[in-house]
């Protein structure tokens, strides 16, 4: 199914690539249409928004209509969809809910069930909450099971090599496997910290609590003070479940540093995490968790609620961290069917796009932009931007979600002038396989305080070098900063 969508998809873009016009390469970006002759394809436009009856002004342009893969600007359009559909104050809800009858010794005869509302933000600090709401509701023994349900979405079929790697082994966070039920950004947790005394093993705790909540193969050990901290962390999907191991080494005085890996299944981490809060609770559960994909029963009740952070403070994670999991999870709720995978979410996006005033053809098939078959041009990203800049209940929202380079929380976008660091909001985009893409669109604002919108797409090919960020964001610097200084 996936590979005729794809050729469908790529005979779209051809028709497209035939019918769109060409702009002179460099018209206003001087420095960085030097690039093109190294072989890299550039889509790039920046140009000043009509307000006061001032009409917009094209500062300058390279193939502005051509479709590229844009990596995370892509979160961009997401970020907008999803104000659109829910509004800056919108918060997702977690609930546990069970038809059995708690009696008056608060024992529950029955299942508590996890009812998965896909927050993209949901985290151990929630489900602690959800813990004490339970206790407070009387809850002292669950008879039955503890059912953790993901029926919106999940478990989500993956689309990238990463992701379908990760179902049985992975020694990254960012290619979590998603799921409508999923806590911690679908990542497991633990501390290293140097053992008692050089020889002995490291110390190894979870980050969630005060006991481990998955296996762990140790084998790092504690060497000297100052004689170096080297280790590596996998997670691997055994049949008894996910396994971190561990291996290398880490000195006595060394602090304690927490690891990140993507869970194999992250309604079953929530499951594993959940348990482990109620049992220090001091609520047990009889008959152990399992996962489903089986709506509650309408006449569930609720035994506790809890309600994630609202979508604008979301935003600020998908946006500055780039968050994929967060990303696509934040996606597959713009499906309103259940079961949704990240087709249907891609198609949502578009539904979005479609109605925008000049934007032209979109290919969306995430949120996140891990998928490199997304495609945009700089015009149309530009007119995303614009329609955003035009919604004045949403636009604050929205561009705070970007980040200035003055103030990145990445460090190789604080480049450039102290005019292009200051007067800059931006998105950037990044893949290297199978081929190098780094694209960056936001908002600029001119010393008389105009604002203005950029976007520049870089994709390389298999027979261009290896592509950086400095190679980018330096001629685009210089050439924003001299648009912003004429105007």
């Amino acid at each position: 199914m996936m590979s005729r969508t794809l050729a469908r998809l790529g005979c779209l873009l051809l028709l497209c690539g035939s019918l769109l016009p060409v702009t002179a390469v460099g018209s206003g970006f001087a420095e960085l249409g030097k690039m093109t002759e190294s072989g890299f394809r550039i889509s790039a436009e920046a140009r000043l928004l009509g307000d006061g009856g001032r009409d917009g002004v094209l500062l300058g342009a390279i193939e502005p209509q051509r479709q590229l893969s844009p990596a995370s600007v892509s979160k961009a359009y997401l970020a907008a969809a999803a104000l659109d559909r829910w509004g800056p104050q919108h918060r997702f809800a977690t609930r546990l809910v069970s038809t059995a009858e708690l009696d008056a010794d608060g024992v529950l005869r029955g299942d508590l069930i996890l009812d998965g509302g896909g927050d993209p933000g949901l985290s151990s600090e929630d489900l602690w909450r959800l813990t004490q709401r339970l206790h407070q509701a009387g809850v002292r023994e669950i008879e039955g099971r503890l059912v953790v349900s993901q029926w919106r979405f999940g478990p989500v079929e993956c689309i990238t090599t990463d992701r379908c790697e990760g179902q049985s082994r992975t020694a990254n966070s960012y290619s979590a496997l998603l799921s409508s039920a999923g806590v911690n950004h679908g990542n497991w947790c633990v501390n290293v910290a140097p053992g008692a005394a050089a020889g002995e093993p490291a110390r190894i705790t979870s980050c969630d609590s005060q006991g481990l909540i998955l296996e762990v193969d140790n084998r790092i050990e504690t060497r000297p003070p100052d004689s170096g901290t080297e280790f590596s962390a996998e997670r691997v999907t055994r049949e008894e479940g996910d396994v971190m191991l561990l291996r290398g080494q880490i000195s006595l005085n060394a602090s304690p540093r927490d690891v990140y890996r993507a869970s194999g299944d992250p309604a079953r981490q929530t499951a594993r995490t959940l348990m482990a809060m109620l049992e220090q609770a001091g609520i047990g559960v009889g008959g152990g968790y399992v996962t489903s994909i089986d709506q509650p029963a309408a006449s569930a009740r609720t035994l506790a609620q809890v309600e994630g952070r609202a979508l604008q403070e979301l935003l600020l994670h998908v946006m500055n961290y780039s968050n994929n999991f967060m990303a696509d999870v934040l996606a597959l709720n713009l499906v309103d069917t259940p079961r949704a995978d990240l087709f249907q979410a891609g198609e949502a996006i578009q539904q979005y796009v479609a109605g925008l005033p000049d934007h032209g053809p979109v290919i969306m098939l995430s949120g996140s932009g891990l998928t490199t078959e997304n495609r945009t041009s700089a015009h149309g990203s530009n007119a995303l931007l614009e329609s955003m800049f035009h919604r004045s209940s949403l636009f604050p929202s929205f561009v705070a979600s970007f980040q200035s380079p003055a103030n990145g929380v990445s460090r190789f976008i604080r480049r450039g002038s102290p005019l292009f660091q200051d007067h800059i909001m931006l998105k950037t985009g990044t893949l290297n396989q199978p081929y190098a893409v780094r694209a960056v669109s936001g908002y600029f604002r001119t010393r008389s305080g105009r604002w203005g919108v950029f976007t520049v797409m870089v994709n390389g090919t298999s027979s261009t070098p290896w592509l950086n960020w400095a190679q980018v964001l330096d001629p685009l610097s210089e050439d924003l900063a001299r648009m912003i200084e004429a105007h």
